[in-house]
């Protein structure tokens, strides 16, 4: 049956690069995006060629399985229709495309897949990821070495393992079969989208419940905030819901929608594609915006993987020593500040002058005994006792014997009575140092 809910596509060229290489359509039945790589006009080329083959398939299916088969068929037969066109037009080798693309039959979705383009499903307020991507630092993710949110910016996660393109006849494309329930919101995008946009912003996006237009104006806003270095290409599928049917008419954004179309027949006496699409004043404007590697340059990728985690361990050790020679050289540093201050206290019955300052960091004492004095601590009047026992401050050592020998100038002698007891008797503050008598010079008077 024909399939009931609403759709909308979109592209833009991105702020950085100057023409679009994306291509996306929008049918009755059919949703696809391809993401072309290969130069100015080989992108551009690939992705329109593979939404021109692939648009008969927007039909009514007897089975998912039959989508199923002829979707992976068509795909696959596209590489050769690429190959053709890169033999009859040098200048494009080494064209390609992602592409990503569904086919809604009865209550499922059939699904294809080469590349890093995407599909997500929204369902049940939550956001998963369907495909997979076709790319070098997937493959990293996959075996543990790094992390997702550490393969979003990998200096090499525009390296693609898989691509529709002129150097495989027969590539490998993923095909699966998913149910699908009334109210999923499913997104097919380019990576100008996915790499640039995370997935909590997506979500947030999708959860407004706009119509799939309005959704797919506000995800390319989010892309173009964040500088939009690539082309975006957003086509969003309602399943059933309240917003507008499908009209009848498909939507083709992107390369696909050149007016002037792309001839895929390449028998010697017809030209392969029309002059419009080739730009030689302009072929490099714009680097590929992925590449497909020789099996060489993958055993150097992993090798290079290799040294930069290395490297990167190597730095983090360094980091790690460099901190902690900072940390013990700030410690050393304020230990030997600590050694040029000094404090009077008490042991257990004297008066000690100590080297240091009166606090610890951890067990370590950050002070030690300097001097041990004979002033008996039971001799000295209470209120000098009490000083002492709470400790003085001295500047330095000359400040430190000179408050101990006032203490011994207070000291009582035995019976003589302890006028300090008095509240109405005064003491001297013995933490403030003994003002120096002013010299008067000779002459004067």
């Amino acid at each position: 049956m024909v399939f009931t809910g609403s759709s909308a596509a979109i592209s833009h060229t991105g702020k950085v690069r100057s023409n679009n290489q994306d291509s996306g359509y929008a049918g009755s039945n059919l949703f696809v995006v391809a993401d072309g790589m290969g130069g100015h006009a080989g992108g551009d080329v690939a992705s329109a060629v593979a939404i021109q083959k692939i648009e008969p398939l927007d039909q009514v299916y007897g089975s998912p399985a039959e989508a199923e088969a002829a979707l992976k068929m068509t795909i696959t037969s596209t590489a050769g229709d690429l190959i053709q066109i890169a033999a009859k037009r040098p200048e494009l080798a080494g064209l390609g495309t992602t592409v990503s693309s569904i086919v809604m039959v009865d209550d499922y979705a059939v699904i294809a897949h080469i590349g890093d383009s995407r599909i997500y499903l929204y369902r049940d307020d939550e956001l998963t990821q369907i495909t997979t991507d076709h790319t070098f630092v997937q493959r990293l993710v996959d075996s543990g070495r790094i992390t997702p949110e550490e393969a979003r910016f990998h200096p090499r996660r525009s390296v693609l393992m898989r691509v529709l393109g002129d150097m495989d006849a027969h590539p490998e494309v993923d095909t699966f079969i998913m149910p699908t329930h009334e109210g999923d919101r499913w997104v097919l995008c380019s990576d100008g989208l996915s790499g640039v946009v995370d997935e909590a912003h997506i979500t947030k996006a999708l959860r407004q419940g706009f119509a799939p237009g309005r959704t797919a104006d506000i995800l390319l806003k989010y892309a173009l905030d964040g500088g939009a270095p690539d082309n975006v290409t957003i086509v969003i599928v309602d399943v059933g819901g309240q917003h507008p049917l499908y009209t009848g008419t498909p939507t083709i954004v992107g390369s696909a929608s050149n007016p002037d179309g792309v001839v895929v027949d390449v028998a010697p006496s017809r030209s392969v594609l029309p002059t419009s699409w080739f730009h030689p004043n302009r072929a490099a404007a714009n680097e590929p915006t992925h590449f497909e590697p020789e099996p060489e340059y993958l055993q150097e990728l992993i090798a290079e993987d290799r040294r930069r985690r290395r490297r990167r361990r190597l730095g983090a050790i360094g980091a790690l020593l460099l901190l902690i020679a900072a940390v013990a050289g700030g410690l050393a540093a304020f230990f030997s500040w600590t050694q040029t201050r000094y404090y009077v206290g008490a042991d257990d019955d004297t008066v000690v002058i100590y080297q240091g300052i009166q606090q610890s960091l951890g067990p370590v004492s950050l002070s030690e005994v300097r001097e041990d004095t004979d002033v008996v601590l039971a001799d000295l009047p209470q209120a000098y006792r009490a000083q002492v026992e709470r400790t003085i401050t001295a500047r330095s050592l000359a400040d430190a014997e000179a408050i101990v020998e006032r203490l011994r100038s207070y000291q009582l002698e035995p019976g003589e009575p302890d006028e300090t007891l008095d509240e109405d008797a005064p003491s001297e503050d013995l933490s403030t140092p003994t003002p120096t008598p002013t010299q008067t010079p000779e002459g004067e008077g």
